[in-house]
């Protein structure tokens, strides 16, 4: 699986309901929450998108394009779907979106490149992290060859990433990890002072 053939796309276009504000653009330890995932992923690819309905701030980088939803209320299939759109509009030569949460900020590169290092590609179009038997729908590799289904079952009211990727056949690569939950992400505000205990101890 070769780097240049997949853009990575963090979605930041969630309403937060349950943190209360925007989650993205709070402070953990000496970083914004979503510059977490941006710092391990901007060395890595020639571009990195962040699809975000709201102005924030994030990690300052010529390789970072921030786009909108191209319709607002779709929820993450909404996401990867306007980024293939995106790559499509802009005759891009991705063959792949590879999808991040902008929550998680004990996830790395490593998991990442170790994902890859597991996929055929010729086994599925959609591919999802395990980790300790629970499916993780928003760490993904997603076949831009998937964008007119995907358009297709939007259009009928299609919004939970796990039903429709159940539906259209997905591949789960298991991760195995010994210490803290990489996956480990933030929705309210104990989640946040988890988060904080463990950076500092």
């Amino acid at each position: 699986m070769d780097n240049n053939n997949i853009l990575p796309v963090v979605l930041a276009g969630g309403k937060s309901k349950r943190f209360g504000e925007d989650k993205s653009q709070v402070k953990l330890g000496e970083k914004i929450l979503i510059d977490y995932i941006l710092s391990e992923l901007i060395d890595e690819f020639e571009e990195v998108l962040i699809v975000a309905n709201n102005p924030i701030k994030h990690l300052s980088s010529d390789n970072i394009i921030k786009i909108e939803d191209f319709k607002k209320n779709l929820g993450p299939l909404g996401g990867v779907y306007t980024s293939m759109r995106w790559a499509k509009d802009k005759n891009k030569s991705y063959k792949w979106i590879a999808s991040f949460p902008s929550d998680t900020p004990f996830f790395n590169k490593s998991i990442f490149n170790s994902f890859l290092k597991k996929i055929n590609e010729k086994e599925s179009e959609l591919f999802f992290m395990r980790c300790n038997e629970k499916r993780h729908n928003i760490f993904g590799l997603w076949s831009i060859d998937l964008i007119d289904q995907l358009e297709k079952d939007l259009e009928t009211g299609s919004r939970k990433v796990e039903n429709w990727a159940n539906k259209i056949g997905v591949k789960t690569i298991n991760m195995t990890f010994e210490k803290e939950d990489p996956f480990f992400n933030i929705n309210t505000k104990e989640d946040l002072k988890k988060a904080e205990k463990i950076i500092n101890d």
